[in-house]
């Protein structure tokens, strides 16, 4: 068997969140020969024991990683995915980061194989001009006219969509035809790796070929509106990363206002009028009958209004917990509506939901040209690891 680098095991257990304590768990290490569990995985993380075949299989399962990375001569170097934007959180665990982490190289490595086999299948393929071609000195409202004419999307079809769901399928559909990939994700595919928004709203890998935009599936439907926005404000100014919570940075700052003045121009929110009272239950009152009918989330109106200094930053994060407590709580009564029914969305569903109709319809044309194999495009479709 090859030599495997113990500095391997250490990084594989460490970037997938996991203590020592934690590891020796998840592996079934246990006391043997008079040496503790943790001895012994110290033991190998230390060069002192060579792991055997089935210990390395196990520690790809547990730390989610491919077994042939165990044989590499080093351990590899994070891939450029970007900036992480979002703001520090002491919620966020060890873990979730590592699920994360696995989630961004998991759609790195899909996006590789896509973009090879689109090349393979056209030699003269035309970059995706719009990719990297902003930064944030071009004013927001010139990027939001930028992505509405590439987008084709008149304002007007997104006021007129039935609902949120409708508005970020609407959305979603005009931006696959732009040739970016929009996965709705939020785990490594199974339920045990759901993350929640608090680890991670949306990230964007930028490429001018097979740029992907991943939103997570547990906000609310305008809400994703917004990180679909967002994400593709990151694409334009060509600063890929993982987007999520109240950040200062200026590229987020920057990309939230591209987003917000997309889905509602200034003009329209001169219309809104202030409620009578001034507590936080009548803030909320008055712009969620605001929000209702323009397909737009409260949570952005109200910063929206916050930035313009109309609400104080008090009543703005009394607002976001109110609004993020009642999305939890239907949340909840959905979860309790689908398990006293007979059943929900098929397997089948579920994945093409998940991965677009964009991704679905170019996987199946590459794999009938020959570009792309059924295996290869089993793992760019995800459902092959």
């Amino acid at each position: 068997m090859p030599q495997v680098n113990p500095e391997i095991l250490r990084w594989a257990r460490e970037t997938a969140g996991l203590s020592p304590e934690d590891a020796i768990k998840k592996l079934g290490i246990g006391d043997a020969w008079g040496v503790a569990a943790i001895d012994r995985l110290a033991a190998l993380e230390n060069g002192e024991v060579p792991p055997t075949r089935a210990m390395l299989s196990r520690m790809a399962s547990k730390y989610r990683r491919p077994l042939l990375t165990f044989y590499l001569a080093q351990p590899p170097r994070r891939g450029d995915w970007g900036k992480d934007f979002r703001a520090p959180m002491t919620g966020r665990s060890h873990e979730d980061e590592a699920v994360l982490n696995s989630l961004v190289r998991n759609v790195q490595a899909r996006q590789g194989l896509l973009r090879e086999a689109m090349m393979d299948e056209d030699d003269d393929l035309a970059p995706l001009s719009f990719v990297a071609s902003a930064t944030t000195d071009t004013s927001a409202t010139q990027l939001v006219a930028l992505i509405r004419d590439t987008l084709g999307v008149p304002l007007q079809a997104f006021r007129a969509a039935g609902n949120p769901d409708e508005a970020f399928r609407l959305l979603r559909s005009h931006t696959e035809q732009a040739g970016i990939f929009v996965l709705v994700l939020g785990n490594l595919g199974s339920h045990h790796t759901d993350l929640g928004v608090e680890v991670f709203r949306g990230f964007a890998l930028a490429d001018d070929v097979a740029p992907f935009v991943v939103v997570n599936p547990k906000d609310s439907a305008a809400a994703r509106c917004f990180t679909l926005l967002h994400e593709l404000a990151h694409l334009w100014v060509g600063e890929p990363g993982i987007s999520g919570g109240d950040p200062m940075d200026p590229v987020e700052v920057f990309c939230n206002r591209v987003a917000s003045g997309f889905l509602l121009p200034e003009e329209e929110l001169a219309a809104y009028q202030r409620p009578a009272g001034n507590s936080v239950d009548a803030w909320a009152a008055a712009i969620a009958a605001f929000a209702a009918p323009l397909n737009v989330s409260s949570s952005m109106v109200a910063y929206r209004l916050h930035r313009q200094a109309v609400i104080d930053r008090e009543t703005w994060r009394g607002l976001n917990r109110l609004f993020r407590s009642r999305w939890l709580d239907g949340q909840r009564r959905q979860r309790q509506k689908r398990q006293g029914s007979d059943g929900g969305p098929t397997y089948g569903v579920l994945v093409r939901h998940s991965l677009g109709l964009g991704l679905v319809e170019l996987a199946g044309r590459l794999v009938s040209s020959g570009s792309l194999t059924a295996t290869k495009a089993g793992r760019v479709m995800g459902v092959i690891q």
